[in-house]
């Protein structure tokens, strides 16, 4: 199995490696993307192929449902946050885009198993982050996809949310040098979406907080 990625990196190597060799040797000095990309470990989506983009120029974190979780110092191993706070706190990055996608496997699963997933379990435990959104759900329209992308929308404005609860995310939002959006990509179509901008993630916070 392990040939078939073996033979791509000998491609990759000879070709694009040797061919951008000046580019990555000063990539190899030091990283200055233009966006954190947080988006879902699914193995169908490949944002650098996707947004057409070179070694550098992306800042990615990758989990199940592109989920962020709220701030919280204490409790357990923060993964997610970790990655925020370097690309935020270090590398000043100012941009940051929750990329939701159609046909996700882990809103799928809290939508119509949220009431049977056993709560030990990591899955359950990280999907709970945005456990209001399986009330999205119209339980008689399960089948259609348009169901599940509300739902997947909806997981990326919580997101958003959540990004607002970091006091570094928040005040470089305030000042000005930082931006916020949410997307939603149909691994289909190939249609992309934005589903949230500067102003409606402000009342999102805004609901949130009444």
């Amino acid at each position: 199995m392990s040939d078939k990625l073996l033979a791509g990196y000998q491609r990759f190597k000879n070709g694009y490696f040797t061919e951008n060799r000046e580019k990555l040797r000063k990539l190899a000095e030091q990283q200055r993307p233009n966006h954190v990309l947080i988006t879902c470990c699914d193995a169908r989506m490949e944002p650098a192929l996707i947004f057409d983009t070179a070694p550098g120029d992306l800042f990615v974190i990758r989990n199940v449902a592109n989920l962020v979780p709220p701030y919280e110092i204490e409790g357990s191993y923060h993964g997610t946050s970790a990655a925020l706070e370097f690309a935020i706190t270090v590398l000043e990055v100012p941009e940051i885009i929750v990329l939701g996608h159609s046909r996700c496997g882990g809103i799928r699963s809290l939508v119509l198993e949220s009431k049977n997933l056993p709560k030990d379990t990591f899955i359950a435990r990280w999907m709970s982050i945005v456990a209001p959104v399986a009330d999205l759900a119209d339980p008689d329209k399960l089948d259609d996809h348009a169901t599940f992308n509300r739902c997947e929308q909806a997981a990326v404005g919580y997101s958003l949310v959540n990004l607002m609860t970091y006091p570094w995310i928040r005040s470089r939002v305030e000042a000005g040098t930082l931006s916020l959006k949410g997307w939603h990509y149909n691994i289909f179509t190939g249609a992309l979406k934005q589903v949230h901008d500067q102003d409606t993630i402000s009342t999102i916070v805004e609901e949130a907080q009444d």
